[in-house]
């Protein structure tokens, strides 16, 4: 004969329950709650009541009101905005059980305009995670990996020891997203190099640079026109979202022979070792996305032992005021220096001149056989 187990809550208690609608949402909302979420909440509001409790009745100075300003916080950070006005009630009641039984005076108007601001100050933030359905300090993790993704898709391959390579990218303002992003992929000595410029800088173009970079970087080396196919892909979709531009440098590592196509891209410039100059490319075509058929004229040629590549985005060259073509004469110019530290310590050297007294996005490549 099977026994049925004993309820958790007795009838007579579940029947008074029932009948008191606050409890009856209570219940409700802490079985809908998350775990972690609820415990967090008893906790941070069982703190929030013997802080003002002990005040009250012990010591201001051992157990100051000033610590429910720490509670706030991580309640912002930590709990969902439901849980975290039950929270904030919390605080409130601790607050004036304070104020009634040790007097208005022990609450002063700095703490409580401070705990307000704190209160708001945690309600965005947990409005923002809701709205990205996130919990605690996830969010953020999430863009720290998107940051390192990003960073690593922006490496170039390995390449042979009778090559060399030099990556470097500077955001503006510091930022660890910006507009300017590199795509790159080795297959046996083929090497696909992609650099792309989206419109704007810094955090605003950040975003359409993480979609744009892992939409470009599946493309890369699987169709052969890679930037008729990205740009087919953008006049694809909707809205005006500002212009791209991206250069893309097909290179063989065998014999050196190379094919870089352009789209509204500043010129790829060349370095001749056996004149000792700097050359312009022609490659030239139409920014990305603007007409549904990208024609682009490509630049072919061949690096001997000593030539090198540069390629860079808009930010070294386009100063506000200023004729763009006086920027490469200078981006040349400023390039002669490379020479005496060689490339790879002085691509970095190149990237902190071009970029000083203006705030954009930059991106220097440099591709050389030594």
């Amino acid at each position: 004969m099977s026994t049925r187990p004993a309820p958790l809550i007795p009838p007579r208690l579940r029947a008074i329950l029932v009948r008191v609608p606050f409890l009856v949402q209570l219940v409700r909302f802490l079985r809908r709650g998350a775990a972690r979420d609820r415990n967090l909440l008893v906790a941070l509001t069982v703190v929030t009541l013997v802080v003002g409790l002990l005040a009250a009745q012990v010591s201001t100075e051992w157990f100051s009101p000033s610590l429910l300003i720490l509670v706030t916080l991580v309640g912002g950070l930590q709990l969902r905005v439901r849980s975290l006005v039950t929270l904030l009630v919390a605080v409130a009641v601790s607050l004036g059980y304070i104020a009634v039984t040790l007097g208005p005076g022990r609450v002063g108007v700095g703490l409580a305009v401070t705990i307000g601001f704190t209160a708001v100050l945690a309600l965005l933030m947990a409005r923002t995670r809701g709205k990205l359905g996130v919990q605690g300090l996830r969010g953020d993790a999430m863009l720290l990996e998107l940051r390192d993704r990003l960073k690593s898709q922006g490496e170039l391959p390995p390449l042979p020891k009778d090559w060399g390579g030099k990556v470097v990218l500077k955001q503006a303002g510091g930022s660890s997203f910006g507009g300017d992003f590199l795509v790159s992929m080795r297959d046996g000595d083929r090497v696909d190099i992609a650099l792309v410029d989206v419109s704007g800088k810094g955090v605003d173009a950040g975003t359409r640079a993480l979609l744009l970079s892992g939409t470009f970087g599946g493309l890369l080396g699987s169709v052969d026109d890679f930037l008729p196919a990205c740009n087919a892909y953008l006049h694809r979709q909707r809205g005006d979202e500002g212009f791209v531009t991206a250069v893309h440098v097909r290179l063989d590592l065998a014999t050196g022979d190379y094919t870089i196509t352009s789209a509204g891209h500043p010129p790829v410039v060349k370095f001749d070792a056996g004149t000792g100059n700097w050359e312009v490319a022609s490659a030239k075509g139409v920014v990305l996305g603007v007409v549904p058929d990208l024609h682009c004229e490509p630049e072919t040629g061949t690096l001997h032992k000593g030539d090198a590549l540069l390629l860079y985005t808009d930010g070294l060259i386009e100063q506000p005021g200023r004729d763009i073509d006086a920027g490469l004469d200078r981006l040349l110019g400023e390039a002669e220096r490379l020479l005496p530290s060689g490339f790879r310590d002085g691509a970095r050297a190149l990237v902190n001149a071009m970029a000083s007294g203006h705030s954009d996005d930059c991106a220097l490549v440099l591709i050389w056989r030594p």
